[in-house]
């Protein structure tokens, strides 16, 4: 499948540029039921092979409408990596290729552009009776991206602060994007990532994304007045799940051999290498991941968002976060950590009217914290569960698992007649739609897909906003329209990024 800006696919087939990436099998080889002609395959460019790049790319690559063409890494290899479980990447590796022995002589966890294209060569050398030609294999982005002129879309798999320069990079070379959450990890990038798919036409997916109906199911009570007036949003999720820091390594340990320190950085300005910032726990620095609400906040948050309206970025972020000390000289003193997450926070931010929705007030909480166990389930000795989501109206709540799922009317034991009464059923089980086929036939199709950047901008207006009033701290006033904090002028600054030379975006 060729990209728009290039020759569409019926005008591609037939010519010799058009012969998959990878196959040279003639097609009664290969064909068969579920046969998709290489031709009508989505090439993929794959940048990043860390765990979740590699546990991604083993259940991406079963699926016969796409060819992966290219991985990239800054890491050539090694199993030094943080990940769920100690073999769970070895495993899903050894189930794609069928090789039960895959990796057994390997201590740690693997990863890097090595392994991914191994995964790559050996899948297709598998599928097509051993007959593939090379995966081509990337340290840096922009190589590939130049390189790869034959790939539709890239799919994106880096850490938060490279999801910008990789996307727009892509979208003016004319590739679709996929790319994990979030969108960018500061302000401008993001915004600057959405214009940019808009200015392109470029088609976009961001993973996060996913319709459940136990959010039509809690908007559908709300507006029935089943709580009243809708007040509170509350979520709150038990991330982070990786080690938090209060302030920058002081050692300076050498760079792995085979990894490039420099490519990893990207834009970030130069500081020594060090494994605190790398791999599952970079997510937690405010200069290369997003924090929690970044991790989780998309997933519970966005499809929210989408449900209930909310079409715009809220008017103010106001937060607080776990505060810490440290002993010099024998004096202890609070620390100014400025430079990652808290262990805990909690968030405030205020939406004005929507067009189904009052003025509300969305609250966010992690590291343990969530709101005051209500009333409603304390009578039934019941508290929050560790990761959930309430809504809170002036006469009743609405209580529902972190991604929502089936929603419970508060008090229970007048939920059965309140609903009767607004003539509504109880609610069924909760239905997902979620899967790569979304975006992959969106992209085959020249389409937007139900993900796509360009309904993600009040999300990550207000996800990112929520990092800008950690750092910041008081209540910040936010006009989305100048993309500017308004009564606090130095606050400004953490919407930008401090660029190294050469990644000004």
């Amino acid at each position: 499948m060729k990209s728009k800006t290039k020759l569409n696919r019926r005008e591609f087939v037939g010519t010799a540029a058009a012969a998959a990436a990878f196959t040279i099998v003639p097609r009664h080889v290969l064909g068969g039921l579920g046969f998709v002609a290489p031709n009508d395959k989505l090439n993929i460019a794959y940048i990043g092979c860390g765990t979740q790049g590699l546990r991604e790319m083993a259940s991406l690559i079963q699926n016969p409408k796409i060819q992966i063409t290219s991985v990239c890494d800054p890491n050539k290899f090694s199993t030094n990596y943080v990940d769920w479980s100690l073999h769970g990447i070895r495993n899903a590796i050894r189930r794609v290729l069928e090789e039960p022995s895959w990796g057994e002589n390997l201590k740690g966890i693997p990863g890097g552009r090595d392994v991914g294209q191994e995964l790559v060569e050996k899948y297709y050398a598998r599928q097509n009776g051993g007959r593939v030609k090379g995966c081509a294999s990337y340290a840096d982005f922009r190589e590939q991206l130049e390189k790869e002129t034959e790939c539709d879309a890239v799919k994106v798999m880096t850490p938060d602060h490279l999801h910008a320069a990789v996307s727009v990079a892509a979208m003016k070379k004319g590739k679709q994007v996929v790319i994990h959450k979030p969108i960018a990890n500061r302000m401008h990038e993001a915004m600057l990532t959405i214009d940019t798919a808009a200015k392109t036409g470029m088609r976009t997916h961001l993973l996060a994304y996913s319709k459940r109906s136990g959010y039509g199911v809690a908007l559908e009570w709300i507006k029935k007045g089943l709580i009243g007036n809708l007040q509170e949003i509350h979520n709150w999720s038990n991330r982070p799940v990786w080690p938090q820091w209060t302030a920058n390594p002081e050692e300076t340990p050498e760079v792995p051999e085979g990894f490039d320190w420099d490519l990893w950085l990207g834009p970030v300005p130069h500081r020594p290498y060090h494994p605190n910032y790398t791999n599952a726990v970079f997510r937690g620095w405010y200069d290369f991941g997003g924090g929690s609400i970044a991790d989780m906040g998309h997933y519970s948050l966005w499809p929210l968002f989408l449900e209930f309206g909310i079409h715009t970025a809220p008017l103010s972020a106001e937060a607080y976060g776990t505060t810490t000390c440290k002993i010099e000289n024998h004096v202890s003193m609070g620390e100014r950590n400025n430079v990652a997450f808290p262990y805990s926070c909690m968030v405030r931010f205020n939406f004005p009217e929507q067009k189904d929705l009052p003025a509300f007030k969305l609250l966010w909480y992690d590291g343990g914290m969530k709101p005051v166990t209500p009333d409603e389930l304390d009578a039934q000795n019941e508290t929050l569960p560790r990761e959930g989501m309430m809504f809170t109206g002036d006469r009743g709540k609405i209580l529902a698992s972190f991604h929502c799922g089936n929603p419970r009317l508060l008090p229970e034991k007048t939920m059965k007649d309140k609903l009767s009464t607004a003539g509504l059923p109880e609610p069924p089980e909760e239905k997902v739609e979620r899967n790569d086929d979304m975006w992959i036939d969106a992209f085959l199709a020249d389409k937007e897909s139900p993900g796509t950047f360009l309904l993600a901008r009040p999300v990550t207006e207000t996800i990112l906003l929520g990092a800008v009033a950690l750092r910041a701290g008081g209540k910040l006033m936010y006009d989305a329209e100048k993309m500017k904090i308004i009564n606090n002028d130095e606050a400004n600054r953490y919407l930008f990024r401090e660029y190294r030379k050469g990644w000004d975006m």
